[in-house]
């Protein structure tokens, strides 16, 4: 039985209320707060902190494969997966891969990780997706946009929800894109979109895989349906006609936002964190005539997951954001002080068990341990006696410095 193992997701501290939008470009403004990546985070960095966060209780070098899905990875050539994979301590013989440049970019790692697993390349694959996407300064993208991460462990052992069904619906249209040389997403006329693309592939896919596999719509218990704005969403579900407490009434947009690439894995963990044993859930997502659902079945196993940090918990844990010049810092569309970072590539290949896997030392004599790592022991100086000792997730702070940017 191939299906989702764990998931875990990552939302930035930050929000930006978009009252605080509209306070610098006009009162026009859409309802709720969206998510802003801090200055030193971007969908590697979130990536990796929903990756670990999937992990928790699991041994990483368990893992045999792990797929970056985004539409904004910080490399236009260069692998990301592999980063993520280091960050998050897997082991070196696995299977990575990236999935860019559409916003089906989630569901098509989630296919792929599903594919991989039930032909029996990999007995478990990790994805995970993450998006940071900047709209035009005063347009509805900037308020409907929002940052975040999620991550799935797709295998057969321990599934929380088994996959029981896929569907899928591809027709060149286009809504939204950017090409190489936009700083901005640009998007169709909106009127049309709705008409022709989000409003007619999304109806069209779930009755297609329901048709696919019997079904009918009593037979399902919760509909996951990201949507770019709020009016979209409320068509889709009013044209379905969803039976009524089915489906999330605010499918994140007003708490978090359009996290892209992202958004069908983080709305599913929402609803896998409410979800009882036996349930059906039907995942449907939408990218550019592009149309993916699952139907997946929950199972008794869910019940250990219930403790973990979910999308209720980084909903809960903010700060706002304030004034908006600060968040078209964090957007690099004010220019803050120039610097020219640089780093030895030697260096950092060097020392990535330390400053990326985050492992210590601890000497084998006296039992000091130590971060940095270090060959002499500061305690009895034996020198490489030491063994490797990795950092937990949790800590105590004991003195900090803080910067004003």
């Amino acid at each position: 039985m191939v299906g989702i193992m764990k998931y875990g997701v990552y939302i930035p501290k930050y929000r930006l209320g978009r009252d605080v939008v509209a306070r610098a470009w006009g009162p026009r403004y859409i309802s709720g707060e969206r998510a802003v990546a801090n200055h030193d985070e971007d969908s590697l960095t979130m990536a990796t902190e929903a990756a670990l966060n999937c992990l928790v209780g699991t041994d990483p070098k368990t893992v045999e494969g792990l797929i970056f899905a985004s539409t904004t990875s910080p490399y236009q050539e260069k692998q990301a997966s592999t980063l993520v994979a280091t960050a998050v301590d897997l082991p070196i013989e696995i299977y990575t891969a990236d999935h860019l440049s559409s916003l089906r970019a989630g569901m098509a790692a989630l296919r792929s990780a599903m594919d991989a697993v039930k032909g029996g390349s990999a007995k478990n694959i990790l994805v995970a997706a993450a998006d940071s996407r900047r709209g035009e300064p005063g347009s509805d993208s900037e308020q409907l946009f929002g940052d975040g991460a999620a991550a799935l462990m797709v295998g057969e052992t321990g599934v929380v929800a088994s996959i029981e069904g896929v569907y899928s619906l591809s027709e060149e249209f286009m809504d939204s894109w950017r090409k190489q040389d936009d700083d901005f997403i640009q998007k169709g006329d909106a009127a049309f979109v709705q008409a022709y693309g989000y409003g007619r592939m999304v109806p069209n896919c779930i009755h297609g895989i329901l048709k696919k596999y019997e079904m009918k719509l009593a037979d399902i218990a919760h509909f996951v349906i990201p949507a770019a704005d709020s009016r979209g969403y409320a068509r889709v579900t009013k044209t379905l006609n969803l039976p009524a407490g089915s489906y999330p009434e605010d499918p994140l947009l007003t708490t978090v936002g359009d996290t892209g690439a992202a958004a069908p894995l983080m709305l599913l963990a929402s609803v896998l964190e409410k979800a009882k044993p036996g349930e059906r859930i039907l995942l449907c997502s939408y990218g550019a005539g592009n149309t993916d659902a699952f139907i997946l079945r929950v199972t008794p196993e869910i019940e250990r997951l219930k403790d973990r940090r979910g999308v209720a918990h980084f909903q809960a844990s903010k700060m706002p954001l304030t004034p908006y010049e600060k968040f078209l810092k964090f957007q690099s569309i004010l220019s803050n002080e120039p610097l020219e970072p640089y780093s030895s590539w030697a260096l950092l290949w060097k020392e990535k068990k330390q400053n990326l896997q985050l492992y210590g030392t601890r000497c084998k004599k006296c039992g000091t341990f130590a971060y940095p790592r270090r060959r002499v022991c500061l305690k009895c100086s034996a020198k490489d006696e030491c063994e490797d000792v990795k950092l937990p997730r949790q800590g105590k702070i004991y003195t900090l410095a803080k910067d004003y940017l």
